[in-house]
């Protein structure tokens, strides 16, 4: 029998879809000032690889990612995703949205994002958000899944997160001298 301990802090991103690039600061700050400052972002990349969005949205639709400095327990992630929500709906314009936000975490098992729309591949997590796993990590790894999005299987996007991945590693080690310095005062 395993017992249970605290899952081990994660690392924060979201990733943002958009036509208007003039939206992207003033929602990446209210992120910033939600969560943690950002701490490694990428550059502002066409998103033509479904329409799905541009009825709402509009077209040409960009893509960009970001991560947070500080980690989070991933049980924080459905407040997140409904926060992220809350802030489409205050950001819409006429009733349609001028920002998608992804949310979602990178651990040392796999990346996942929050959705709130269930298939046979998704996983409830609490309050009506769930779990959609976009890659496993095996060492330095990223290995793509039958359900991963197109977009996700870019040289820009997993460039993106193999670097995630590097910081992750370092803001774990940064903590754990951390934490043994705190330990040492007492």
């Amino acid at each position: 029998m395993g017992l249970e301990k605290e899952f081990k802090k994660v690392k924060l991103f979201s990733g943002f879809i958009f036509h208007d690039p003039a939206t992207y600061p003033g929602i990446k700050k209210q992120l910033e000032d939600s969560f943690s400052p950002v701490d490694f972002e990428t550059d502002v990349l066409p998103f033509d690889f479904t329409t799905y969005y541009n009825g709402e949205m509009g077209s040409p639709l960009y893509r960009c990612f970001v991560s947070f400095h500080d980690l989070i327990p991933p049980e924080q992630l459905p407040d997140i995703k409904l926060l992220t929500n809350k802030i489409e709906i205050e950001t819409a314009l006429e009733g349609k949205r001028t920002v998608n936000l992804d949310p979602g975490y990178l651990s040392e098992a796999n990346i996942v994002i929050a959705t709130t729309k269930n298939y046979y591949h998704r996983i409830p997590l609490a309050k009506g958000i769930y779990a959609h796993m976009e890659y496993t990590l095996k060492g330095n790894s990223l290995q793509t899944l039958e359900w991963t999005y197109p977009d996700f299987k870019s040289p820009e996007y997993r460039d993106f997160f193999r670097k995630l991945l590097e910081i992750y590693k370092r803001n774990l080690k940064e903590e754990r001298k951390s934490r043994k310095q705190n330990e040492k005062k007492i």
